[in-house]
This record gives structure tokens, C-alpha cells and sequence, in this order.
């Protein structure tokens, strides 16, 4: 009976430390999301890919799978200057282990349309994000277009 009381007690005490790790985690990534909406939204593509770790890729849609920070610079570099803009990341779930997290969302941003109009694409993305030094980097990066 006492080792009964001494583990439902230690599982009391232990389980509630659990959802606020988790809590912590997808509030850490919640706001390495708004850093990279605010780059983007500035038109820093380097500021965007310092966000990544240095052995990232990127998987765009309909085409080939970038690799290092460098490359996917000028990836996001090109993005921008093609007009995209106004990007929204709204994370739906991020699911946490030790020092790797995924993070499933939808995203909005603007691009160019017809006749100077502004169009609204969504997305939705997989991000495997990574701690490196006690900071979270996006290791691997997938979306595609649609809801």
C-alpha cells in the first residue's frame, strides 16, 4: 500500500510538469513563427534563413528540394521579390519530444493578381524544427498549396 501511495503520488506531481513543457515548447515555436512572419514580411530573406538550422532543407512545392541556409535564401529572397507578401503562420498542433518538435499549420499570404490586384493563397506546411544551442531552427520545411 505505501508503494501505491508513493507512486500516485509522484504521478500527481510529475504529470502536470508534462503539458507545460509541451506549452513551452509550442510557445517557443510560436514565436520563432512570428520572427519568421516579421523577416518575410520585411523582406529579409536572410533573416529568414538564419531561422533555419545550417543543415535545413526546404521541400517548396512542385519543385526540388533545397538545401543550406545559403540556397534557401535565395529561395526566400526570390519569393519576395516576386511579390509574395503579407505572410499569416497560424500553427494548428505542435507536438514536442526532447529537442525536436513538429509543427502543423495553415498560412495566407498575398500575391500578385490581375490588373495590380492582390490575391489570397493558402497553404499548409510541416515543420520539423530542431534545438540548437537552446534556440528552435526549422530543420525541415514542407507546405503546399490549399486548405
Amino acid at each position: 500500500m505505501k508503494s501505491f501511495l508513493l507512486t500516485t503520488a509522484f504521478a500527481l506531481l510529475a504529470f502536470p510538469a508534462f503539458p507545460a513543457l509541451a506549452d513551452s515548447v509550442t510557445e517557443a515555436i510560436e514565436a520563432r513563427s512570428l520572427e519568421f512572419e516579421a523577416a518575410f514580411n520585411a523582406g529579409d530573406s536572410a533573416a529568414v534563413a538564419n531561422l533555419y538550422a545550417p543543415d535545413a532543407a526546404i521541400l517548396p512545392p512542385g519543385g526540388a528540394r533545397i538545401d543550406g541556409r545559403e540556397k534557401i535564401a535565395a529561395f526566400w529572397a526570390g519569393a519576395i521579390e516576386s511579390g509574395l507578401a503579407d505572410l499569416d503562420l497560424i500553427a494548428a498542433e505542435v507536438i514536442a519530444t526532447g529537442d525536436s518538435a513538429l509543427d502543423v499549420g495553415t498560412l495566407t499570404l498575398s500575391a500578385p493578381g490581375e490588373n495590380g490586384a492582390r490575391v489570397v493563397v493558402a497553404a499548409k506546411y510541416v515543420v520539423h524544427w530542431i534545438q540548437i544551442d537552446g534556440g528552435w531552427h526549422l530543420h525541415r520545411d514542407i507546405w503546399n498549396l490549399g486548405q
